[in-house]
């Protein structure tokens, strides 16, 4: 594994207010949320601040979280894959005592944290869609797989649904589905991400609903939540009708 402190000499900051990092040269403001300076600290003052912990949440399944919160905290998954580890989306802070994995796969560009710092340590590759790596948010983080489309990995299901973002996928392993942040809240007041236009929302959201219909997930995780697949997806189909 690579010694960060000694063979990473990039700058890094991390946005306390919403957790975003910045790879590079201090800006004024976060990209992500807008906050001045003032309030990032380095990604070394993060990692002694901030632990990510682990919480299982199905057979193969742990979420990962930091502890306290930082900003607004975003989960990443862990799934233990019959050929191995990976992960969905990756935490805002860089902890080097997490047991390592191969591969980290996104949903979309908003969530990719400290994924050039778990990639440098653990020679991990980096999967998103070739669509959300022209994004200023993206372009400054390594990416080895820019897929297209659809795929299946290790048993893990990739859908490219689109709507919230261009290249945004959700991901099926056996009976649990992570669906990010493409609805929420994770109950009866959900709705669609209020922060894309409604139109794509509703018009992508029909095959993620069909989807849902076909494979009927146990288990639902969000950006921050964990609930019943048959509520979700009465939920989301609900979000979708008021949405339309």
């Amino acid at each position: 594994m690579t010694d960060l402190n000694a063979n990473f000499p990039m700058q890094q900051w991390v946005c306390v207010p919403c957790g975003y990092n910045m790879i590079g040269e201090m800006p004024e403001v976060c990209p992500f949320c807008g906050e001045r300076h003032e309030k990032f600290v380095t990604w070394n003052v993060a990692e002694e601040t901030y632990r990510v912990t682990s919480t299982p949440v199905a057979d193969g399944v742990t979420q990962l979280r930091s502890q306290p919160r930082l900003g607004y905290e975003h989960a990443a998954y862990r799934i233990e894959t019959r050929d191995g580890a990976v992960w969905f989306d990756c935490p805002s802070a860089f902890n080097r005592t997490l047991e390592p994995v191969d591969d980290i796969f996104f949903t979309h560009k908003d969530f990719m944290g400290a994924s050039n710092q778990y990639r440098a340590h653990w020679n991990a590759r980096v999967h998103i869609h070739q669509a959300e790596t022209t994004h200023p948010l993206a372009s400054p983080f390594p990416v080895d797989d820019p897929f297209t489309g659809d795929f299946t990995f290790q048993g893990i299901d990739a859908f490219h649904i689109g709507g919230h973002t261009e290249g945004f996928t959700v991901y099926f392993h056996d009976d649990v589905l992570f669906a990010c942040d493409y609805a929420f809240p994770g109950n009866k007041a959900m709705r669609l991400n209020p922060f894309t236009d409604k139109a794509p929302m509703v018009a992508k959201g029909d095959r993620l609903l069909k989807l849902v219909r076909e494979r009927k997930p146990r288990i639902v995780t969000g950006f921050n939540y964990v609930v019943d697949g048959a509520d979700w997806a009465g939920w989301f189909e609900t979000a979708m009708k008021r949405a339309a």
